[in-house]
């Protein structure tokens, strides 16, 4: 069986097994979209958004890309951020970052990777507006998971510098701002304002 197939298959279990369980699942699901929750994270495969919070489909808003990079260029996730809040009125957005993040890796170092290297600038920059902090960490994996924490930090605050969420803010909406950070080797989210410093 290729991959496809697979897919496929793997599909009909799915959707067998939640019939199974819950037959109307599929009627609700199709009637409304109303999640509570925008998740902008990294495009990792390791990094299922739905999966590791234990939320069924429909619960939760996605945006997903290289190293989960928010700037007030990118016409798609700031698209993605203003239908996520003006009209699902989402009440929290987390930026989930992860450790082992291969984008933050790639713009630790200097080997040039093509395309992606513009998206990287992003990375590159965070490092250098963390430089003193940066260049205090003697162990490279403290360094490299440090900058993946940082990342995510940059990218909340780039975040509550958009318009929408200063609009929704200025207007009165309860609207919270989230830095996570997931680590791959033990499947658990951490709190990055509530870190030990």
């Amino acid at each position: 069986m290729d991959k496809i197939e697979e897919i496929f298959n793997n599909n009909k279990n799915w959707s067998k097994q939640v019939h199974k369980t819950d037959p109307e699942f599929f009627q609700r699901l199709s009637t409304q979209q109303n999640p509570d929750i925008l998740w902008i994270g990294c495009a990792d495969s390791r990094v299922p958004a739905n999966q590791i919070i234990g939320l069924p489909p429909g619960e939760v808003f996605v945006h997903r890309n290289i190293a989960n990079v928010i700037v007030h260029t990118d016409l798609n996730a700031l698209s993605v951020i203003q239908y996520a809040v003006d009209v699902l009125n989402v009440k929290h957005i987390i930026v989930c970052g992860h450790y082992g993040c291969g984008g933050v890796k790639a713009a630790m170092g200097e080997t040039p990777h093509g395309l992606i290297d513009n998206w990287l600038r992003h990375i590159k920059d965070v490092a250098r507006f963390h430089e003193d902090e940066m260049f205090r960490i003697s162990d490279d994996e403290a360094r490299f998971a440090r900058l993946c924490e940082l990342n995510v930090l940059e990218q909340v605050q780039n975040i509550l510098n958009t318009t929408v969420v200063r609009g929704a803010h200025d207007r009165g909406e309860d609207l919270k701002v989230h830095a996570f950070i997931y680590d791959i080797k033990d499947g658990l989210i951490r709190d990055l304002n509530n870190l030990p410093k």
